[in-house]
């Protein structure tokens, strides 16, 4: 099976240092810091690349999972709120929201929303985050 892979370099102390992120696909290069991830400053941080992977797989998982029910999904939009908070005396990923809407011709909405909470079970991310809460909403267009 793939095996992907992605790299950091940090230089310096903790609030004053700074950072790239590459992914190894090459399709991302970018810098972080103290406070592009524990304030509002420029550059990425490891929750919004974690936000972005899970939005990612758990919209491809709902599309699968929907065609693999003979259904055909025109559209699949999931926005993922990856939440960190001060914990003890570190910090910790305690929720993940996940926010979807879809657009799916010839499904009752009972059966979407199985199939969104089927989505959210089986997606390799979902799977890899476990142990952190997560929570969906999941809406279905007409």
């Amino acid at each position: 099976m793939a095996m992907r892979k992605s790299e950091a370099v940090w230089q310096g102390k903790l609030k004053e240092g700074k950072g790239t992120i590459k992914l190894g696909s090459g399709s991302y290069e970018g810098a972080y810091s103290f406070e592009s991830r524990f304030e509002a400053g420029k550059g990425t941080n490891a929750e919004e690349l974690i936000a972005g992977a899970h939005a990612g797989c758990f919209s491809m998982a709902l599309a699968h999972g929907l065609e693999k029910e003979g259904y055909s999904p025109q559209s699949v939009r999931t926005v993922a709120n990856v939440h960190i908070d001060k914990v003890g005396d570190g910090f910790k990923i305690t929720l993940i929201e996940l926010e979807t809407e879809a657009k799916v011709p010839d499904i009752d909405e009972e059966e979407f929303q199985s199939q969104a909470e089927a989505a959210k079970e089986g997606c390799p991310v979902s799977q890899a985050l476990a142990a952190t809460e997560i929570e969906l909403k999941a809406r279905l267009l007409s």
